[in-house]
């Protein structure tokens, strides 16, 4: 097996293991639980970078619903829509988005805001149509918080907000496995890219007390896993173009589109419980070949 078909990282506290375009992801499962996470869908884009925009959205539900076993849950990771200054066209592209991904078999669907939904009027279309942009919610055991660090156009996270995560933390017992889901990553990846949290160090150094915390996030069009401490995190690939390695350029321009594999390096992930401190990764292509 190549990098492409296995990849295991150990982790610091616990492992975690990864597996690439692997058959089975839900038997893998096993007694406990995996979600679907899809990220930066980017609703309403158009140019070159991607002339199928119109279309990968949907091919993407529907390689989500023709998984062998249905997930407990999606997420979605932000960066629903593409950025418009239009707030009519806003609401027009995430009622659009919202249409398309109620043809998901699973009902149990969890919205994140991304910067292109939210930072141009601080979430105020997102809430009218997906809720709250910060909220906390629990599966078998596992408890999950979802962070808003793009409502603020300077990419932080209020102190409201960080005053409800601690709060929120304090009340699980000891030892709770806790899944972090949020939009941009919260360390420093590449700051002159906007890939960073501006006070990101303020929610990790809230969240570094707790022994099982995972981070799953999106914003970067790629895979690339980081670990702060004994906190894992791992970004997900985009459904609308991939993006350069941190740094790898002078701007963070779209890969060009090849007709030849028109969607190389889109996809979603399947996310299964392991054990109590580690997650299995499955990556599926949005179309497969």
């Amino acid at each position: 097996m190549n990098r492409r078909d296995f990849l295991t990282l150990a982790a610091v506290g616990g492992g975690a293991v990864f597996a690439s375009a692997l058959p089975g992801m839900a038997r893998a499962a096993g007694k406990d639980f995996y979600f679907v996470q899809l990220s930066d869908s980017h609703w309403g884009y158009q140019g070159p970078a991607n002339p199928d925009a119109r279309i990968t959205l949907p091919k993407a539900v529907a390689a989500v619903n023709a998984l062998e076993q249905p997930p407990a849950f999606i997420v979605f990771t932000g960066d629903l829509t593409h950025t418009t200054d239009d707030p009519a066209e806003r609401r027009r592209r995430m009622s659009e988005f919202k249409s398309i991904t109620a043809e998901l078999k699973v009902r149990d669907i969890h919205y994140l805001a991304g910067e292109h939904d939210a930072s141009l009027d601080h979430g105020e279309a997102f809430h009218e149509l997906f809720g709250p942009s910060w909220y906390a919610f629990d599966h078998q055991g596992v408890h999950f918080v979802a962070i808003d660090n793009v409502s603020d156009p300077g990419a932080r996270v209020d102190d409201a907000q960080l005053d409800w995560l601690r709060a929120d933390l304090a009340k699980l017992a000891a030892g709770t496995s806790v899944v972090v889901l949020t939009h941009r990553p919260l360390f420093d990846l590449a700051p002159n890219w906007g890939w960073a949290t501006r006070n990101g160090q303020a929610v990790v150094d809230i969240l570094l007390p707790y022994p099982n915390v995972t981070v799953f996030y999106g914003h970067i069009h790629q895979e690339l896993h980081h670990q702060t401490g004994h906190i894992t995190h791992h970004s997900a690939r985009s459904l609308i173009f991939p993006l350069p390695a941190p740094g790898s350029q002078d701007k963070r321009t779209p890969l060009p589109w090849d007709p030849a594999m028109p969607y190389r390096g889109l996809g979603f992930r399947g996310i299964a419980k392991a054990d109590a401190d580690s997650w299995q990764i499955h990556e599926y292509p949005v179309v497969r070949t």
